[in-house]
């Protein structure tokens, strides 16, 4: 997966957060639609976290294969 790929898609996910936050009503926020944004809060919270162990397994693989060359 390209670098440029994985940059569009951390913004994507944190476009996604901000769209999300909006959405929360904090007076009650485990009823109705806030409970959908608090998810899609956390799934774009968890996809972000995968990429970026994505990228460092990326520059751990490379690392390791310029070591043994």
């Amino acid at each position: 997966m390209n670098k440029t790929l994985v940059i569009i898609l951390i913004i994507l996910a944190l476009g996604l957060i901000a769209y999300n936050v909006t959405m929360v009503n904090f007076e009650n926020p485990f009823q109705g639609d806030s409970t959908i944004a608090l998810i899609g809060i956390v799934a774009s919270l968890s996809a972000i976290v995968l990429l970026l162990i994505f990228t460092t397994s990326k520059k751990i693989d490379k690392k390791l294969k310029e070591d043994q060359s």
